[in-house]
């Protein structure tokens, strides 16, 4: 059902016009009677949960996948592109969260990959893309080497070079699809620059995100979906973030504010983990860290400053070149991430489709997969057992999954989150280490796994919650250690304000 109270245009023609979009997965509704507008010179935010229909209505925008019933239409000529290139070539384009451009290619091929100009003897016109290139980067006031390789870039760079693209191909339609997720606070400043920059040369902009303070920075219209419908369109000045939260989840959820646990945890608490002078050449400084049972550690800092290279070390992915490490005070030396699991070590990735799903196998698998790894080859779980263990943490972390025969593979990114999240609560840890446990994944389910989290602290568990989000540092931690320049700045206490913070971060 349709709103029936929608924004008013922000005054642009409109580029793109979607109605009645449809699309089922068998027995499954994905998108149902969907509508969208996109107008010259405007940032259209697009929001919900995981698994509201955002990327499949992306798919269908840009050919990934095709409509079972809709329009699409862009400067009011109807379109069905079956391909992304087709779409492209209709003045579609997208940059996605992990860039799918080729990181062994310069800057230069990537931005001309597939449309090289040609000279006259029909060979590749070198010396011509590499100065296009240069006047695109221009265009964006980055000033790179575009013969480097792209993967020697960080990744908002990369991202940058994806836009670029989509500007060479002459696109009226940029989709982004959550490009902040693996961006520090500086590089998201430069991509809403760039933004700003696109949107007053009259580019359409789809802004896909879960950061809500992002969307109220730079978004003229708002559309929400939620279980593959739309609730309607918004202007961001007429639409509080506590309405719009409760549009995309569909009921009222409280945002966590203020500082819930800080002091609680008592001095003479048994230690269950301590770092003296840890550290890896070339990788962090000596550092000392210790959590206490019932305790929650945030673990702060921009990317690159050195936190998963500590969560690594504790958990024994990398071996430490110095220092020593403690666990319920005895000396340890992990040298397999197995032997930190049986020492009661557990640690939730920050890549979750590369380090943590195994996207192929069932929900039940996947979460059964760490207690079965420490029982060993020889002595199997069984199959009832797995089944009861996965039915409850399905039920307690409110998964969202047509049964735990369901391949995580098909899961929404927030689902697949607490699946790795169930798979090391099975464990019944000692120490939990939560590497950006709520990157990428909707307001409700990030409210559902700091409560868990907080609960599991309550009943003694120690967890290190790694996070580039100071609001959550400060909301769920009892102290903050912030990390900067690969070794640890100074910790504060829980409740310390973001400011402070922030202040260490920055060396102040």
């Amino acid at each position: 059902m349709q709103s029936d109270s929608l924004a008013p245009t922000t005054g642009g023609s409109v580029v793109l016009q979607a109605e009645g979009l449809a699309r089922r997965f068998g027995q499954t509704v994905a998108l149902e009677d969907v509508a969208l507008t996109l107008q010259a010179g405007e940032v259209h935010a697009l929001m919900g949960q995981n698994g509201a229909g955002k990327s499949t209505l992306i798919k269908l925008l840009t050919g990934a996948e095709r409509a079972d019933a809709g329009s699409i239409r862009i400067d009011g000529r109807s379109i069905a592109p079956a391909t992304p290139l087709e779409a492209q070539h209709e003045g579609i384009s997208t940059v996605y969260q992990e860039v799918n451009l080729c990181p062994n290619l310069s800057v230069a091929e990537n931005l001309f990959a597939g449309r090289f100009p040609r000279n006259r003897l029909g060979l590749i016109d070198w010396a011509r893309v590499r100065r296009d290139a240069r006047e695109l980067m221009a265009q964006l006031h980055l000033d790179l080497d575009v013969d480097s390789p792209l993967g020697s870039h960080p990744v908002a760079v990369q991202q940058m070079v994806a836009i670029a693209r989509a500007l060479g191909v002459s696109a009226r339609v940029l989709i982004l699809d959550e490009p902040t997720s693996s961006l520090d606070e500086g590089e998201v400043r430069e991509l809403f620059r760039v933004m700003r920059q696109l949107r007053e040369r009259g580019m359409a902009i789809l802004f896909v995100t879960h950061f809500l303070d992002q969307v109220y920075a730079v978004a003229d219209r708002i559309t929400v979906l939620r279980n593959g419908r739309r609730v309607g369109e918004y202007l961001p000045a007429e639409l509080p973030q506590a309405a719009l939260v409760t549009a995309m989840v569909g009921r009222k959820v409280v945002l966590a504010s203020g500082h819930a646990r800080g002091g609680i945890v008592a001095d003479d608490a048994p230690v269950v983990v301590e770092a003296e002078g840890l550290g890896l050449k070339g990788r962090l400084h000596p550092t000392d860290l210790r959590l206490r049972a019932g305790e929650v550690l945030g673990l702060g800092g921009l990317l690159g400053s050195g936190r998963t290279e500590l969560a690594r070390l504790l958990f024994g992915l990398d071996r430490a070149g110095q220092g020593r490490l403690r666990v319920a005070g005895r000396d340890t030396a992990f040298r397999h991430p197995a032997d930190a699991v049986a020492a009661g070590l557990a640690l939730c990735p920050e890549e979750r489709k590369t380090e943590g799903i195994v996207a192929e196998l069932s929900v039940r698998e996947n979460i059964v997969l760490a207690v079965q790894a420490r029982m060993g080859l020889r002595r199997s779980m069984p199959r009832a057992k797995q089944e009861e263990t996965a039915r409850r943490f399905v039920d307690l972390l409110g998964i969202r999954t047509a049964g735990i025969e369901t391949p995580v593979g098909a899961l929404s990114g927030g689902n697949q989150q607490k699946v790795v999240l169930a798979r090391w609560l099975a464990t019944e840890p000692k120490l939990l280490i939560l590497d950006e446990p709520t990157r990428g994944i909707d307001i409700a389910a990030k409210q559902e796994v700091m409560a868990e989290v907080v609960r599991r602290a309550d009943e003694g568990m120690a967890v290190l919650f790694v996070s580039a989000e100071i609001d959550e540092l400060v909301r769920l931690c009892d102290r903050i250690a912030v990390m900067r320049e690969r070794r640890k700045a100074g910790e504060l206490p829980g409740g310390s304000g973001a400011e402070r913070v922030l202040a260490l971060i920055a060396g102040q």
